[in-house]
C-alpha cells in the first residue's frame, strides 16, 4: 500500500516541506506518483528515509548523506551497524555530560567549589593549553599563528562549543567512511578532509592545501595527535593523513 507525503511526514515526524526538499535534491525521490501527480512512497522509501534521519542525527550534511547512499557499494546493513556504534558512542558522551552537569548543579546548591580536574574531566584529556608553548616556539613568527591568536582571542565559550561540535561531526563522518570500507583516496574521504581543512580555515587561519598536508603528516608523526584520532577510530590518524595527501593532489589537478 503506497503512502502519501502526509502519511510519511506524520510517521517520521518531519515536515512535508522537508520531504519535498529531499526529493528535489535527489536524496529521497518517491517510488511513484498518483494519477494526479502526488508523491507516493513505499516501504523501501521509508527504510531509506530512516537511514537518512539516522545520518542527520549523527551530524552528516545532506551532501554527505547523498554521496554515501548513492554509492553503488552502499550496504544498508553495514551502515546500520556503523550508525549504531557511532550513536552508542554519542550516547555515552551525552550520559557523561549529563552526569557532569548534575554534579556541577549539586556543588552549586551546596556552595562547594569544584576541583578544576573534576570540573573538566568530562571533556577528555586533550587540552590545547598543553601545546601552547610548543606552538608558540615552532610557529609563533608565522602569519598563521598570528591570525589564529587574533581570532581566538575574541572567542566566547559558545564559539568554542560550536567549533567543538563541528569538529566532532567531521570526525564522526570520517569514522563512518572508515567503517564502510571507503579508502582514503576515495572522493568521499577527500571531501571529508576538505571539510576538515575548511574548518581550520574558518576558525583559525587560512589553511592552504599544502599547509593542510603538513598538518596531516604531523597527525601521524606526533603521538599526541595520533592518540586523539585513535580515540575516535583505530587507524584514523593515518587514514586522515592519507586522505589529506590525496585531497592536496586532487587540488593540483
Amino acid at each position: 500500500m503506497p503512502y502519501t507525503v502526509n502519511d510519511v511526514a506524520t510517521a517520521a515526524k518531519v515536515s512535508v516541506r522537508t520531504l519535498h526538499h529531499y526529493d528535489a535534491v535527489g536524496l529521497l525521490p518517491p517510488s511513484s506518483r498518483s494519477e494526479a501527480g502526488y508523491r507516493l512512497y513505499d516501504d523501501v522509501d521509508l527504510e531509506r528515509l530512516q537511514q537518512i534521519l539516522f545520518f542527520k542525527e549523527l551530524g552528516f550534511s545532506l551532501g554527505e548523506i547523498r554521496r554515501i547512499m548513492l554509492d553503488p557499494a552502499f550496504d544498508r546493513r553495514a551502515a546500520l551497524h556503523a550508525q549504531r556504534a557511532l550513536l552508542a558512542e554519542k550516547a555515552d558522551r551525552t550520559h557523561a555530560m549529563l552526569e557532569a552537569i548534575d554534579i556541577a548543579l549539586d556543588a552549586m546548591e551546596k556552595g562547594v567549589t569544584m576541583d578544576k580536574d573534576d570540573m573538566f574531566q568530562v571533556f577528555g584529556d586533550f587540552d590545547p593549553a598543553d601545546y601552547e608553548d610548543e606552538v608558540k616556539e615552532r610557529w609563533g613568527d608565522t602569519d598563521a599563528y598570528k591570525e589564529s591568536a587574533r581570532r581566538t582571542k575574541s572567542y566566547t565559550k559558545a564559539d568554542w562549543q560550536r567549533y567543538k561540535d563541528e569538529a566532532e561531526a567531521n570526525g564522526l563522518a570520517i569514522a563512518a567512511l572508515m567503517d564502510a570500507g571507503v579508502p582514503p583516496t576515495d572522493p568521499r574521504a577527500m571531501d571529508a578532509v576538505e571539510e576538515h581543512r575548511l574548518l581550520i580555515d574558518k576558525w583559525f587561519y587560512p589553511c592552504s592545501h599544502e599547509m593542510h598536508r603538513g598538518l596531516g603528516e604531523m597527525y601521524v608523526a606526533d603521538p599526541r595527535f595520533t592518540k586523539n584520532y585513535e580515540k575516535i577510530h583505530p587507524g584514523m590518524a593515518q587514514y586522515v593523513s592519507d586522505a589529506i595527501r590525496a585531497n592536496a593532489e586532487r587540488a593540483k589537478a
